[in-house]
């Protein structure tokens, strides 16, 4: 009996099953599926923060063999997470550069012409710098004193204005100024507010006018700007004024400052 059994032993370890040799196959289908999720999350929220998308790009990349292009290459960003495109400076050539100038020229000219009893009356300053055209009205003929609504007189000067100015491209700063004398009223707590208030209520009629919105800013300089002294009251009045500066398109002259004790 004994030997019978120990001829059985065999038969039956000849009957199990062979291993099966392709069961990876399952659980390399699984990992390729949780990957394919994984891109799939990636790509929805990789509009939240583009650098930290890169870092983490980076990392899987390095982990798989091929640094910083496995992300890149496997999930197409969109338009909105694209790199910015570096595109060389085009610097302009003298024909431009007459031509801005002769623009801003002509306009000057335009405005003087408009402008001309006030311009020889004082109260108005047409001038050309490397800025564009700048018209300076004293806010006598604006506002009265400590005020910012315009009058019937000053906002027909500001149409002038804006008959030469609404059909022109270039940007527009309003600026207001005042003098030094401190001012404390309910509307106006300091000489701040008032200048504002004035350089915004010109931007608005320019608006009313016909000029783009777009192309006008308002900004309020208080008396941080004087153009006289104010020791003597013709200077406080010289300094109680609107500026209007047409901006011209010539780029500027842009120098990088090196830090102090850099290396060389």
């Amino acid at each position: 009996m004994h030997e019978r059994r120990r001829h059985r032993l065999p038969r039956r370890l000849q009957e199990e099953e062979p291993d099966n040799r392709d069961r990876w196959l399952i659980s390399y289908a699984d990992f390729m599926t949780l990957l394919f999720a994984f891109f799939v999350v990636m790509y929805a929220i990789s509009s939240v923060n583009t650098s930290k998308y890169q870092v983490l790009s980076n990392a899987l990349g390095s982990a798989f063999g091929k640094p910083g292009r496995m992300l890149r290459d496997a999930i197409p960003l969109s338009p909105m997470l694209a790199p910015p495109l570096h595109l060389p400076r085009v610097r302009p050539n003298e024909g431009m550069l007459r031509r801005e100038r002769e623009k801003m020229t002509g306009m000057a000219r335009e405005l003087l012409s408009a402008l001309a009893p006030l311009v020889s009356q004082g109260k108005v300053r047409v001038s050309e710098t490397t800025r564009g055209v700048s018209i300076e009205i004293s806010d006598s003929i604006l506002f009265a004193q400590g005020e910012a609504m315009l009058g019937k007189e000053s906002s027909e000067v500001l149409k002038a204005i804006a008959i030469v100015l609404k059909n022109d491209r270039h940007a527009i700063q309003v600026l207001g100024h005042t003098d030094n004398v401190p001012i404390s009223k309910l509307l106006f707590p300091s000489n701040w507010e008032l200048s504002a208030v004035r350089a915004s209520r010109v931007v608005r009629l320019f608006v009313d006018n016909g000029i783009a919105e777009s192309r006008l800013v308002a900004i309020g300089h208080g008396a941080n700007q004087p153009v006289a002294s104010n020791t003597t009251a013709a200077g406080r009045l010289r300094n109680r004024r609107v500026q209007i500066m047409v901006l011209s398109e010539l780029p500027e002259n842009v120098t990088e400052v090196p830090l102090v004790g850099a290396q060389r």
